[in-house]
């Protein structure tokens, strides 16, 4: 996923992400939230976020903060998507659950201390005030009752329930679209794009979001826990709607690719070329 153009990234948002952590007073909650965020994964969305800022020649270390918020937040959800009240799942990137590690209780907790933490990284961002709280307006909006959590609402209603694929795709763009989306528009905000090239990459980002999830139904369906680092047909075996299960495999195949192509499209619309992100669309090949 991570190629050279956004590879150079990497290090200094883990660098930011240890040192909120380190920040952090209670050593058993600091653990907890360690556990959890620096247990790896992709990076996708404060990658995208960076590598945003820098395709328009923004200031990539002021936006730091901001990409460490968002992938706290990103965690905080994985923390919770995986209680027993909700997904009840046992294995996160490759080993064991929040609450299987530490307890329901205390994963609660570190979700929720990732959660307000994301908001006070964002709101450190060195730029113009205004900025700023378009910022934490921005990661809020895609967090909450009309982003990734409504999603997740529809998603727990959704189960053994035939969803169409309309239904499907807005679910989808709510709970892993929108995150991505506030990935992309986090980081135009800090570079001061302007309105054409900002809408252009709301386009890019949107389809992004969509292939993204599609590729992951894909891969839940035809990879093993070992090649996922998490349980495979979990959603088929709720009973959840998927990709796959409504338009099989080579159907889901075809629509990431239409999705794909979409996204290349609407970054061959912007005003520059942006080679820190076409290197995104590498995880689709």
């Amino acid at each position: 996923m991570i190629e050279p153009e956004t590879q150079t990234l990497l290090a200094p948002l883990e660098a930011t992400m240890t040192q909120a952590l380190d920040a952090v007073a209670n050593t058993h909650l600091q653990d907890a939230m360690r556990y959890s965020v620096m247990a790896g994964g992709k990076r996708l969305r404060p990658l995208l976020l960076l590598a945003t800022v820098a395709s328009f020649d923004g200031p990539v270390q002021q936006a730091l903060p901001a990409a460490a918020g968002l992938e706290f937040l990103h965690t905080y959800s994985l923390i919770h998507d995986d209680l027993p009240a909700m997904d009840n799942d046992d294995l996160r990137r490759g080993r064991a659950t929040s609450h299987k590690r530490f307890g329901t209780a205390t994963a609660i907790l570190a979700g929720d201390a990732l959660q307000a933490e994301a908001f006070g990284l964002a709101a450190q961002v060195a730029a113009p005030p205004a900025v700023v709280v378009a910022l934490v307006q921005t990661l809020a909006r895609a967090a909450g009752a009309s982003g990734m959590v409504a999603g997740q609402v529809r998603d727990m209603d959704g189960e053994h329930h035939r969803l169409d694929l309309a239904a499907l795709r807005q679910l989808q763009a709510e709970k892993t679209g929108a995150l991505i989306e506030a990935a992309v528009r986090m980081g135009a905000l800090i570079a001061g794009v302007g309105a054409a090239d900002l809408a252009a990459l709301g386009d890019f980002a949107a389809a992004f979001g969509l292939a993204f999830q599609i590729q992951d139904d894909i891969n839940d369906a035809t990879k093993t826990a070992a090649e996922l680092g998490k349980t495979p047909n979990k959603d088929v075996a709720e009973g959840k709607a998927t990709f796959p299960s409504l338009l099989g495999l080579d159907g889901a195949r075809a629509a990431l690719a239409e999705q794909v192509a979409a996204a290349r499209a609407a970054l061959g619309g912007l005003s520059r070329p942006v080679p820190q992100l076409s290197a995104f669309l590498t995880y689709f090949e």
